[in-house]
């Protein structure tokens, strides 16, 4: 068996009927590109090929990578699937990549490349449709702004991190994953997070999208301050946001009003 290299922070999904969910869960295109990261052991990546026209996978870790060319070698001579070596966030997202009807991202990523998986892509000059990750259950709650407390408010309490991805495209936590289901396991649950109808809507120019997150960076930068007192030490407009309202309690509405004041 494989061995998990702590640097590269693997966790090998062991289960194919796991796979075979978070595949279905992406709601694959019937001309899809899917792009993965990480492809790991393959075991995602088996089930991907069953659903999608083609399978572009970037493994960063040299001995998977190998292994992964002799495992899929029938896949790779068809052209179902294209295998990349190296790390994700040294590849351009390109035409090439994406393909001419455009491309869904699909993976179990490291947990601490979570943030910048979703900047890289939901920020990408070609944004795939949808992303479709295993992450950790806490992240993917925080995401959703999934209440975490039984006396928390129904709709929860937003973050930078959720407020991101809601300005590109809509959330939905699909189901957990338990640690057991990883090998090695780690020390929380992971769940399975889908993003779909990834777009720049929200923004009319990247003028505009650029305001929006300076406002939104600035809003949260101190946490134990009302977003107002936030905003007006960044020099920022603070428009017709309440007193003593906090960064956490703003929906993505208020966010986006803000940056066309």
């Amino acid at each position: 068996m494989t061995r998990a290299k702590k640097s590269l922070g693997q966790h090998f999904l062991m289960h194919a009927r796991i796979a075979e969910r978070i595949a279905r869960a992406a709601k694959l295109a019937p001309n899809a590109t899917v792009l993965e990261i990480g492809p790991g052991t393959g075991v995602l990546t088996r089930e991907l090929l069953k659903l999608a026209k083609r399978v572009v996978a970037v493994e960063a870790d040299k001995e998977l990578f190998e292994k992964l060319k002799i495992d899929f070698a029938a896949e790779i001579a068809e052209g179902k699937l294209e295998l990349m070596y190296g790390d994700i966030r040294n590849y351009p997202i390109n035409p090439a990549i994406a393909g001419n009807s455009g491309y869904q991202v699909v993976a179990n990523i490291p947990y601490y490349l979570t943030g910048e998986i979703f900047r890289m892509f939901l920020t990408a000059e070609h944004q795939p449709s949808s992303m479709t990750l295993l992450v950790q259950k806490e992240v993917a709650d925080r995401i959703i702004a999934r209440p975490s407390k039984p006396l928390d408010s129904a709709r929860g309490k937003e973050s930078l991190l959720s407020l991101s991805v809601k300005a590109y495209g809509t959330p939905k936590r699909e189901f957990v994953v338990p640690r057991g289901a990883f090998n090695p396991a780690p020390k929380v649950d992971s769940a399975v997070i889908a993003v779909r109808d990834i777009s720049r809507k929200h923004f009319s120019a990247r003028d505009s999208e650029k305001r929006f997150f300076e406002l939104l960076h600035a809003g949260f930068a101190h946490k134990r301050k009302f977003v107002r007192k936030n905003l007006v030490e960044a020099s920022l407009p603070q428009g017709d946001i309440p007193e003593k309202a906090r960064a956490e309690d703003l929906r993505l509405e208020d966010w986006l009003a803000l940056a066309r004041v």
